[in-house]
């Protein structure tokens, strides 16, 4: 409530962010936190990107966003079209928001592998969903390609425009946009920079803009432990959502790559319960999955450096999964 000093919650009226003209605007510059309860104090400090502050609570609004405008500009996609896509869920959400803004009719292929929050966020912006069953609830390559043809077969049908995420290169300029944020937010103090590969777009993007600022930031790439194909191991099953689509996805540029971490659904899990109960960070099991690597990378470079990861979501596209469901 406001006073009669002007002041509103402690914040004076005259600070407060200008007025939007589209919540598309509130995409990106999003906050740089630094974790103390987690981290022990002879380690590198740890900074998280909180990408849950993005309107839809995924850093894939950034992503959803870049495909659609590179294809409005290019002319791949005109008023009216329709678009379509494969998705574990977040993309799907980010999607369906961007085309929910932009008056684009959606067709998304997704899975019962991925939370049911994601799945009605996504009809909640007005998606038209396909559900391709998965084999006891777990990702894998089957159910991937499964979904790929599943978009490929409503293409064909229907029309429209594939925005095809991974194989699609316009997300890169989205995520040299959060490279520069981190660099920019950190004034240039990165030692290292750790997230998982999905499609590949986000660390590739960030590490490739990172590295054009200081070449010897280190990257590491994450990975599930149950398929760990770019560590060159077999394809298996696992829940992490978002990361390790079984198998070596087009946009993974391993040159950029100074080390893979491999990290399982358990340990992931774990982790995110223990960032939301001790840092009051609550996010999704892939930000687990960053968090441990960071952390392992932390130890290893020590108290005078600075290691980054991201928040890839929040917590709330979870609450019906194994990550929090019945919690104690």
């Amino acid at each position: 409530m406001g006073s009669a000093d002007g002041k509103m919650m402690g914040q004076s009226v005259g600070n407060l962010t200008e007025i939007n003209h589209s919540i598309l605007e509130r995409i990106g510059n999003t906050s740089l936190l630094q974790l103390r309860n987690i981290v022990p104090s002879n380690h590198a400090r740890i900074l998280i990107k909180l990408e849950s502050e993005n309107p839809t609570g995924s850093m894939k609004d950034r992503m959803a966003l870049a495909m659609i405008e590179a294809a409005e500009n290019d002319g791949r996609l005109q008023p009216g079209d329709r678009v379509v896509e494969y998705t574990g869920g977040s993309t799907g959400v980010s999607l369906s928001f961007i085309c929910s803004v932009k008056g684009y009719p959606l067709d998304l292929v997704t899975s019962d592998a991925f939370s049911i929050e994601k799945r009605n966020h996504m009809a909640a912006f007005g998606a038209d969903l396909t559900l391709v069953k998965s084999d006891y609830g777990g990702m894998d390559e089957a159910l991937t390609r499964n979904m790929i043809e599943a978009a490929r077969q409503i293409r064909e049908k229907k029309g429209g425009f594939w925005t095809d995420q991974l194989n699609n290169e316009d997300v890169l300029s989205r995520y040299h946009d959060m490279g520069e944020e981190i660099w920019q937010q950190t004034e240039g103090k990165v030692d290292a920079f750790v997230q998982g590969v999905g499609t590949g777009g986000s660390l590739r993007g960030v590490a490739e803009r990172l590295i054009e600022h200081n070449p010897d930031v280190h990257i590491v790439a994450v990975e599930p432990s149950e398929s760990a194909v770019l560590s060159g191991e077999e394809q298996g099953s696992h829940k992490i959502e978002g990361i390790g689509a079984g198998f070596v996805v087009p946009l993974w540029k391993p040159e950029i790559v100074r080390e893979i971490a491999k990290v399982s659904t358990e340990e992931s899990q774990a982790m995110a319960r223990r960032l939301a109960k001790k840092e009051g960070v609550f996010a999704g099991t892939s930000t687990g999955s960053n968090l441990i690597a960071a952390l392992t990378k932390a130890k290893e470079l020590g108290s005078d450096s600075t290691v980054v990861t991201l928040m890839v979501d929040s917590g709330m596209k979870y609450l019906s999964t194994a990550l929090y469901k019945d919690v104690k």
